[in-house]
């Protein structure tokens, strides 16, 4: 069962996230799905939920890319640490494009029964995408401009 639930969440990576197809949301996730993430909007339950997300950082990433380090399952739990690159090209959350190009990171783990995705939970460095935006300085330099007195 491990080795099917890998198989789903697989699917979750390459097919809606880097290749788009948004359709495959509706065979991966429960209608019932729930999306634990604060740093993301919450855009509901089930699998169009998980489709105006994607959309959403397709639309402001378009040539994003996640890359899956490393999976671990065990039982219903799929565990999934990843990386994320892509250029700033499109409106993020009312942010106009920055043309910038990001890199992060993340784990996903993700909740499958009877074949689908029907909870998941996500911890990403969104700060650190925001820094690399220039939406929110960097630590290190805010704390070297106070000290300075600027």
């Amino acid at each position: 069962m491990s080795e099917h639930n890998k198989a789903i969440v697989r699917r979750l990576f390459a097919e809606l996230w880097n290749n788009g197809n948004l359709s495959v949301a509706d065979e991966i996730f429960a209608p019932t799905y729930t999306h634990h993430d604060p740093s993301t909007p919450d855009f509901g339950k089930g699998p169009d939920s998980e489709k105006r997300r994607a959309s959403l950082y397709r639309n402001a990433f378009p040539d994003i890319h996640l890359t899956i380090e490393d999976v671990i399952a065990e039982g219903e739990t799929v565990m999934t640490r990843w990386s994320c690159r892509g250029t700033h090209k499109g409106d993020l959350n009312g942010m106009a494009p920055t043309g910038k190009h990001i890199t992060t990171s993340g784990v996903t783990i993700a909740r499958v029964s009877n074949g689908k995705i029907v909870e998941g939970y996500v911890n990403w460095d969104a700060l650190g995408m925001m820094q690399q935006l220039g939406v929110v300085p960097e630590l290190a330099k805010a704390k070297v401009a106070v000290a300075a007195g600027r």
